[in-house]
């Protein structure tokens, strides 16, 4: 292996390489998720709680078969399409008497206060698998990285789920607004979140209710993200696609445009768009983040 190989921001030489290669002939009868936890273990790779960082050292081992510098066990369980199962499970998990599609059509004092409940590995995390894949114009996909999931109750009604999850590790017109250096970045981006969906369900016809939840949100969040992985949140981010949507509600919640994507994604190739270029949206949770994302 000549140079060195890149994951994820982090370099990989090849005498790590060759860890993984000896990791992998001390231990034949290991399967890839046995591997990769004595992987973290043994370079310390650990989130903010302590937990191991096997999802992220997966991926690695993963691209390193893939790029021919070395050979992993073959695969002890294939998963097509796992996140299509995952909200097939939620439906199934669902009796059509639980889902109340009455019109709802009422002031937002009317339904106020709000229940807001992470429902991440609780018992309600199926319904929101299912509401987002039945109704959401994407449908359901898993978060990236660390993540958590919302359900917005209005009594006892199940009327808004949000996903947040790690952010993008390199984004033009965020780096610019936050100033921040590339090493700074490395060290800081998991301060960021990311709202990949947004879904109010279409029965509920509210004025102002996204703005109110997204108001909601910003100051629940970091104190949620900080319980469940050792660490507070500095700043919100969105994408919104222009030729579909305006924005509205995030502008309404204060949320400020910070310029566009490029349209090439974080895989591209070549400098030429191949998706749609989508405004950037950010929210600072707290006046200094900019301070706090510069450390290093």
């Amino acid at each position: 292996m000549e140079g060195e190989f890149r994951y994820r921001g982090r370099g990989i030489t090849a005498a790590e390489v060759e860890f993984i290669r000896q990791l992998i002939a001390q231990h034949p009868g290991a399967n890839r998720r046995q591997l990769s936890l004595q992987l973290c273990e043994a370079w310390g790779w650990k989130q903010a709680n302590g937990a191991l960082r096997d999802m992220v050292c997966r991926g690695l081992l993963l691209e390193l078969e893939r790029a021919g510098h070395l050979e992993l066990p073959p695969a002890s369980h294939v998963h097509r399409n796992p996140s299509t199962r995952r909200a097939a499970d939620g439906a199934k998990a669902l009796a059509p008497r639980l889902l109340d599609t009455t019109p709802l059509e009422v002031p937002l004092r009317a339904i106020r206060p709000l229940e807001f409940q992470q429902v991440r590995r609780t018992p309600e995390e199926p319904l929101f698998n299912y509401l987002l894949a039945q109704y959401h114009p994407l449908g359901y996909t898993r978060p990236v990285g660390e993540h958590l999931k919302y359900i917005v109750y209005a009594a006892g009604r199940p009327i808004t789920c949000l996903a947040w999850s790690s952010a993008p590790r390199h984004l033009g017109a965020r780096d610019r607004y936050i100033g921040w250096s590339a090493e700074a970045r490395r060290c800081n981006i998991r301060f960021l979140a990311y709202n990949p969906r947004f879904l109010i369900v279409p029965w509920v016809q509210v004025k102002h209710l996204a703005s109110h939840i997204l108001g909601e949100m910003a100051r629940r969040i970091s104190t949620d993200w900080e319980r469940a992985y050792g660490h507070p949140i500095y700043f919100l981010e969105a994408f919104v696609d222009p030729e579909r949507y305006r924005g509205t509600c995030y502008r309404a919640a204060n949320w400020g445009v910070l310029g566009r994507t490029t349209g090439r994604g974080k895989n591209c190739p070549t400098k030429r768009p191949n998706r749609s270029i989508k405004d950037v949206l950010g929210y600072p949770l707290t006046p200094r983040f900019r301070e706090l994302l510069a450390e290093v």
